[in-house]
């Protein structure tokens, strides 16, 4: 049903949307030469009606998309079984009972009334036959039904299929045609007349024998559908098995009562309409130049478009209803209704009609699917139901797991292309590595998408969907010592929505400011690990960029924490290195490594103490959000830098003695009105004022170690 959908949608779209050949009017035809054939100006009134041209494509496709005729089996001959038992009949003077007593074609309808038929046997293939011949016509097979005629032995019922045909000659037919079609026309001596000459005496015969109530419904079938009318619509209709059954029975009625019409309003002055007395009174009719009105073409369009839509209420016997959603859908691309036809699956997809229903991926596909074809060829739809349908599609393919269509069909919905696609890509949250996603944004640039803004929103949404899953940074000072806890789902979706800005150097100011806030959340939560992992995934050219001047000096200062951050930790490693078996030389070694990674330490941590770290960024106008996590953060760190470097210090003063004097100066630089370090620390334990206090007494007092009294001797040394 899709397949025949999109086979209809083609054929009418070419004709709409193409400029038609003009074609002269009938009249014009008859003035020049009254003996053009009823072919060549039905074809002229075909042409001169876009309704009606629509139908006739429109039945085209019905022959197109009909079922493929059974053939009725081996032919038995001519009435095989019945002529046997007529002939035995007459040879011994006894005729069968309830058995016919002649065998011309009429003779079974003819002594039908009397009880008398076919044998059984010949009954059964003469309505096998009718129903194949049924079935021909119905998928416009006119010449494969005259054939079975023939080999069914029945020649004069394959002569009344071709009276449907009209009278055709191409000698006199005063048509343009190219030169090779007419010289394929001589070949085929086509320069024979073709047709039926007298078509309207056929068709009134051909409407007798359908409403003939003697002959077998499957002959009356046949007839109407040969001859399809308003007198012979109810006998076509009872036939009608399927909706598209219905729909091609009222397009052939309304074609050819159209026709005939139009044939009827110019009939004296073709001669093969009216007879030699057409061309005398034609001379009369034509001379004051007026072309002949072929009829009231508003009012028939209004009849056939009301029964037309009649088709969406009509009760079915086979195949699917039609309220199916294909059946409305071709409806309503005959009516040229295809707006009306998105609004309204749009309006049922708002209201949650369709999403039980087991068709409902493919239909919303095949919709989908015409949106983007109805905005190819330049034909009106409506924003909003492109919108509201091609987001339903998405999420069909997002739920399919089609991740490889879905930024081509994002690319369709204009301004709403690059948040909607931005959206997918944050749902996938951490199932694709680093090189998938730089995948998927490669798709969105071979789609026409806006690939930097496509990577800057879908971080700034991952980023938006993480935070509203973590818990905040506030409240107490989250511990420092130990080990970390096993990052959560929330937390590796946060640090890895900075990869979408990293892929080009274009969103690299982006990434510098999403991984600012990133840090800040981290380093707030006591996620040391994290905020580290984090660096280790930007590119080394974060810290080349100088704008915006604020953002820069904050990134740089966080490498700077890590660098002191990260000799501390050298420091350790290098202390563990210690063992009393070592030899002078080793040891010797070992204690001007150590010796050096303390003075790089302490260094480091005095200049970071002494450069306002992470405080210029707080006299610039910023969030007060940001500013509350830069204090934050502050007061869990800078204590903790005084207080290590001051433990290193004084642990190491056995081995360094110079050591106990840095340690008792760092007390200057803690105390120095110009830093303010005083003011970092808390009043949570470990990271109180009077702890670190508490520290230096401790080493003032292991100052005295070496013999004295007075505790700021070691100063002076």
């Amino acid at each position: 049903m899709e397949s025949d959908t999109w086979a209809l949608l083609q054929a009418l779209m070419s004709l709409r949307k193409t400029t038609p050949p003009e074609y002269p009017h009938p009249g014009d035809l008859l003035a020049i030469n009254p003996y053009t054939p009823p072919a060549t100006l039905a074809n002229s009134i075909m042409h001169g009606s876009p309704l009606l041209s629509a139908l006739v494509v429109v039945r085209e496709w019905l022959h197109d998309s009909a079922p493929f005729p059974a053939a009725p089996g081996a032919t038995n001959g001519y009435w095989r079984f019945t002529r046997n038992a007529v002939l035995q009949g007459k040879r011994t003077g006894r005729m069968g009972v309830g058995l016919v007593g002649e065998l011309d074609p009429d003779a079974a309808s003819r002594e039908a009334k009397d009880g008398k038929g076919l044998t059984p046997d010949d009954a059964a293939y003469e309505k096998t036959v009718l129903q194949a011949l049924y079935a021909h016509v119905r998928a416009g097979q006119l010449d494969e039904a005259v054939d079975l005629c023939r080999r069914s032995q029945q020649p004069w019922r394959a002569a009344s299929i071709r009276g449907a045909l009209l009278f055709q000659w191409h000698a006199i037919a005063n048509e343009p045609r190219d030169e090779n079609a007419m010289e394929d026309e001589d070949a085929d001596d086509s320069q024979q007349w073709r047709g039926n000459v007298r078509r309207r005496m056929w068709k009134n015969t051909c409407e007798r024998v359908a409403l003939n109530q003697d002959l077998p419904s499957a002959e009356r079938a046949l007839y109407a559908a040969l001859a399809p009318s308003a007198v012979t619509s109810i006998v076509l209709k009872a036939h009608c098995r399927t909706w598209e059954d219905h729909l091609w029975a009222l397009v052939s009625v309304a074609c050819e009562e159209r026709l005939s019409a139009g044939l009827a309003k110019i009939e004296r002055e073709c001669f093969w309409e009216g007879g030699l007395g057409a061309l005398e009174d034609g001379a009369t009719t034509t001379s004051d130049g007026q072309v002949p009105d072929l009829g009231d073409e508003e009012s028939w369009e209004e009849d056939v478009l009301q029964t037309l839509g009649a088709l969406a209420d009509v009760q079915v016997a086979d195949g699917a209803p039609a309220d199916h959603p294909y059946h409305i859908s071709q409806l309503h691309i005959i009516l040229d209704r295809t707006d009306e036809l998105l609004e309204s699956f749009a309006n049922g997809l708002q209201e949650g009609l369709y999403l039980s229903a087991p068709e409902y991926p493919a239909m919303t596909r095949f919709f989908a699917h015409l949106c983007l074809f109805l905005q190819m060829i330049d034909m009106p739809v409506s924003p909003y139901a492109i919108q509201i349908i091609l987001e339903a599609y998405l999420q069909v393919l997002e739920n399919a797991g089609q991740r490889d269509l879905i930024a081509m069909y994002a690319g369709a919905l204009g301004d709403n292309a690059v948040e909607r696609y931005a959206l997918f890509l944050t749902s996938l949250e951490l199932s694709g590595d680093a090189n998938e996603r730089r995948l998927a944004l490669t798709r969105a640039k071979d789609h026409g998408l806006d690939v930097e803004r496509v990577a800057v929103v879908t971080a700034e949404r991952t980023i938006e969907k993480a935070f509203t899953i973590l818990p905040p940074a506030k409240g107490p000072l989250p511990s420092i010592v130990g080990l970390e806890p096993a990052p959560t789902d929330p937390e590796w979706l946060l640090l890895r929505s900075i990869e979408w800005t990293t892929f080009f150097e274009s969103t690299y100011d982006t990434a510098l400011e999403q991984a600012n806030v990133i840090l800040r959340y981290f380093l707030g939560r006591g996620r040391l690990q994290l905020a580290k992992n984090l660096l280790e995934m930007l590119p080394p050219e974060l810290g080349t960029l100088q704008d915006p001047e604020d953002q820069a000096t904050e990134y740089m200062h966080y490498r700077q924490f890590f660098g002191v951050w990260e000799t501390f930790a050298r420091v350790v490693e290098c202390q563990a290195l210690e063992q009393p078996q070592m030899n002078k030389e080793t040891r010797v070694a070992w204690l001007n490594d150590y010796k050096g990674l303390i003075e790089q330490a302490r260094e480091d941590t005095i200049k970071l103490l002494t450069t306002d770290w992470l405080t210029s960024e707080l006299e610039v106008k910023n969030s007060d959000r940001r500013r509350r996590d830069l204090v934050r953060i502050r007061q869990i760190y800078i204590p903790e830098l005084i207080i290590r470097l001051h433990s290193i210090l004084v642990n190491s003063r056995s081995r360094i003695h110079e050591n106990i004097k840095h340690a008792l100066s760092l007390v200057n630089i803690v105390a120095d009105s110009r830093y303010r370090l005083y003011d970092d620390f808390s009043s949570q334990d470990g990271r109180r004022l009077g702890d670190y206090l508490g520290a230096v007494r401790q080493a003032v007092l292991a100052g005295l170690e070496g013999g004295g009294s007075d505790p700021f001797r070691v100063l002076s040394l």
